[in-house]
């Protein structure tokens, strides 16, 4: 028997989880068990999740894309979130993380883990003010695990935990001045805890029983990044780099207890530093999976965040980074609406998918050639149904319709496609004359 994912590839099982990402993959089932095994991959799949369709995350796989949703006090309908779920799911999104900040979210959650086939997320120190109806100097060390336990037996499938964000990284930030000091609110809320109470940051110093509650449930530890930079300033600084080096030694501790790791990362990062990011996670980590959100690349966009941060998740996973967390057009301005939260899936997909083609992840390109041969045909119904937004495609074309089908308004009869299938054809060429 085995406990966790990691612990039954470390005796060579090959747990049905493993075969369906294998599978889906195009790998080899043993290479994707010693990837496992290694921590270089890691499958979320909580036992209690029971409509789960495991997805894997790390080397030699798709690159993945999550979708932030939650209430807040601002926005505390809890059926809109519950549209979006659905919307997500369709859109095909691997995974869904619950971010939720107000009030007893234990409702919402049990919901989402009951109709999400993907695999589910959440940052349990969110949910303790509200848990516990108290302020947040006054929540104990164990009550804080214990939120912990009760998402892990709600079914969740990963959870971040902002433990690289101790006392020693404390006192480097203090040291080394940011323009946007700490941006994560997992991270500030870690800091303010810590400060108000003189103490340790309370899962570093109960790593051991954090790792056990992983363990018992098998849900992999999603390493948040507390110092990430909020700010193209504070981008690779003395700060994120040491909550680094803490994370790559955390992720040695959890491997030797079986628990999956997933490393976070930044944030917002220059273009030319994007590339070295990546490799300082990937040595520092042990190849661990590296997720980030965007990282944006530039900070002068609000309203176009989608498209700051798909520049930058191309760049990231095309050079190792192996899940990609959404950014929509709302970032740093709303809680994204549903229009919002379908932009930002988009443009991350489109991230992922150009990063899996200069990954050569099998048959990643298969997708661009039918819509290569589709557009050649001259074939609009083919290419809507390849478009990676249909609906969008449809409506472009219906709002512009040109004269004759086989053109649109852009070239109409001088479509340069049109010109070389008639030439190549042996066909006459009338460009000024009917048809």
């Amino acid at each position: 028997m085995y406990k966790t994912q990691m612990e039954a590839a470390k005796k060579g099982i090959l747990t049905e989880e493993m075969k369906r990402v294998a599978e889906k993959e195009y790998m080899d089932p043993e290479l994707l068990m010693n990837r496992v095994a290694e921590g270089k991959i890691a499958i979320p799949a909580n036992k209690n999740h029971k409509n789960l369709k495991a997805e894997g995350v790390g080397e030699g796989l798709s690159t993945k894309i999550n979708v932030n949703l939650g209430i807040s006090r601002d926005c505390p309908d809890v059926d809109k979130e519950l549209e979006k779920v659905q919307k997500a799911i369709e859109m095909d999104a691997e995974a869904i993380m619950d971010l939720s900040s107000f009030g007893k979210t234990e409702e919402f959650r049990k919901k989402l883990v009951n109709m999400s086939t993907a695999m589910v997320g959440t940052v349990p120190v969110y949910d303790a003010i509200g848990f516990y109806d108290k302020e947040l100097k006054d929540i104990t060390a164990d009550e804080f695990l214990d939120v912990v336990r009760k998402h892990a037996k709600d079914g969740v499938d990963f959870v971040t935990i902002h433990v690289g964000m101790n006392r020693e990284a404390m006192e480097i930030f203090k040291r080394n001045k940011r323009k946007m000091n700490i941006v994560s609110r997992g991270g500030s809320l870690m800091y303010a805890w810590m400060e108000l109470n003189n103490a340790e940051n309370p899962f570093y110093e109960k790593f051991d029983e954090l790792l056990e509650i992983c363990q018992e449930y098998d849900v992999t530890l999603s390493l948040g990044d507390a110092l990430r930079p909020g700010c193209l300033a504070d981008s690779t600084d003395a700060d994120q780099i040491k909550e680094l080096i803490t994370l790559g030694e955390l992720t040695l501790r959890a491997w030797e207890k079986n628990v999956q790791v997933i490393i976070e990362g930044p944030g917002h990062v220059a273009i030319d530093e994007i590339e070295a990011n990546v490799l300082m996670e990937k040595k520092l980590c042990h190849g661990a999976p590296f997720y980030v959100l965007g990282p944006i690349v530039t900070d002068i966009a609000p309203g176009y965040d989608h498209i700051t941060s798909a520049i930058g998740g191309a760049i990231a996973a095309s050079a190792g980074v192996d899940f990609l967390c959404y950014v929509t057009p709302a970032e740093h301005l709303r809680l994204p609406s549903l229009d919002d939260m379908k932009e930002g899936i988009i443009a991350t997909k489109i991230a992922a998918h150009a990063a899996d083609i200069a990954k050569k992840v099998p048959h990643a390109r298969d997708w661009d050639n039918k819509m290569a041969e589709a557009r050649h045909k001259l074939d609009w119904e083919a290419m809507f149904d390849i478009a990676i937004d249909e609906e969008k495609a449809r409506r472009y074309r219906k709002e512009s319709t040109p004269e004759h089908n086989d053109s649109c308004t852009m070239c109409g009869k001088m479509c340069s496609v049109r010109t070389m299938n008639k030439v190549m054809q042996g066909k006459d060429l009338n460009i000024l004359r009917e048809d």
